[in-house]
């Protein structure tokens, strides 16, 4: 596959094939293991190089990586998500209440969709209220794959100089937040460098709201393209978990992730990765793998069974996925238990938003 700037990779599009290379030890997600980073051919301002060069989790492996994982794995235990149940259901009761107001039309994806999660991870990182629009319109940019390198390179830039400051605010005046957390390992024991401090609040900034904003916007899009399935929920015969578990694997709020590389040569059937050669999660194609799903491209809530990889698998498996699940049940159910007539506005044209990584769409006017 060709990405944007010219850079060739491998997209790993099937299901099987996926699960077994996200787990392979010779696939590596450190960009020095990639001849095309290293060797300095990728054109400026490519829109994915914080991608593959952000330091933190997300491009480290081996201790590293289970360095990293193990100081914000303590933000995402059963009991602390557990714990965080009361909040969310009163966040998303206050953003119905609001939409109550908007005359009885409203795009659910920018009144619904991405307020809650971003609000939750707002405040999981302790970061202003103020800030958080801003920080929300630059992730989309960093997520883009149509973005001028111009306006990659001021996305990337922009999003690390307004996280440091966020840095520079807790250690000045600490809070009961993960960012506070964070800077107490990275002072107490030096287990946490400073570029490794921003980039892992980077990595949860984008993964905890713009994934879950995509879930919640998937799954409301296809149940009123199916309002088959939305009876079986409304009537008890499916569950609100079952909804989540099927949306992520028909319509995968990531549909690539970017990258991964072979650490050595893979033999993939009568295909040889090479050494050096970069690999695309393709989960959006791995959801709909029809050798894998029985009628894989019908959105069916009752699936049995409903294994996907949309959050990953191996050792860079989705932290939150958790907190990710939660709040997408909790929203679809106060949502639909409001209004249960929910439907797509008439005009409404639903377009796919700008970008292979992030997956759904640019908006999404309902009616009640």
């Amino acid at each position: 596959m060709e990405l944007p700037g010219g850079v060739v990779v491998w997209a790993i599009t099937h299901h099987d094939t996926l699960q077994e290379l996200l787990a392979d030890p010779r696939v590596g997600k450190n960009p020095q293991l990639w001849t095309t980073f290293t060797e300095g051919r990728l054109p400026k301002g490519w829109p994915l190089l914080n991608f593959v060069t952000v330091p933190g989790m997300v491009t480290a492996d081996g201790a590293d990586h289970r360095r990293l994982r193990g100081l914000v794995s303590q933000a995402f235990t059963p009991r602390r998500i557990a714990e965080l149940q009361p909040a969310i259901e009163a966040r998303t009761v206050a953003l119905l209440d609001a939409v109550a107001g908007l005359d009885g039309e409203f795009d659910l994806r920018e009144h619904f969709a991405y307020p809650l999660p971003m609000q939750v991870i707002g405040e999981l990182l302790g970061l202003p209220p103020k800030q958080q629009d801003e920080l929300h319109e630059l992730s989309d940019t960093l997520v883009s794959s149509s973005a001028t390198p111009e306006a990659a390179i001021a996305a990337q830039q922009g999003l690390q100089a307004l996280l440091a400051s966020v840095v520079a605010a807790k250690r000045a005046e600490p809070g009961d937040d993960l960012t506070t957390d964070l800077i107490a390992a990275r002072e107490s024991d030096d287990r946490l460098s400073e570029p490794e401090l921003v980039g892992t609040l980077l990595l949860m900034l984008v993964a905890g709201h713009e994934t879950t904003l995509n879930l919640i916007t998937n799954a409301v899009r296809a149940l009123l393209a199916h309002p088959d399935q939305l009876r079986l929920v409304l009537d008890g015969s499916a569950s609100w978990s079952e909804v989540v578990e099927e949306t992520l694997r028909y319509d995968s709020p990531v549909g690539q992730f970017p990258l991964r590389y072979a650490t050595e040569d893979i033999t993939v059937g009568d295909v040889v990765i090479r050494r050096g050669e970069a690999l695309l999660a393709s989960y959006a194609a791995a959801g709909r793998d029809s050798g894998h799903y029985e009628d894989a491209d019908r959105f069916d809530v009752t699936r049995r069974p409903n294994r996907h990889l949309s959050l990953g698998h191996g050792p860079h498996f989705c932290l939150g996925s958790g907190l990710a699940r939660m709040e997408a049940e909790t929203a679809l159910r106060h949502l639909f238990e409001r209004y249960p007539g929910l439907a797509l506005a008439e005009d409404a044209r639903p377009e796919p938003i700008g970008s292979f990584v992030s997956n759904s769409v640019r908006t999404l006017r309902v009616t009640v």
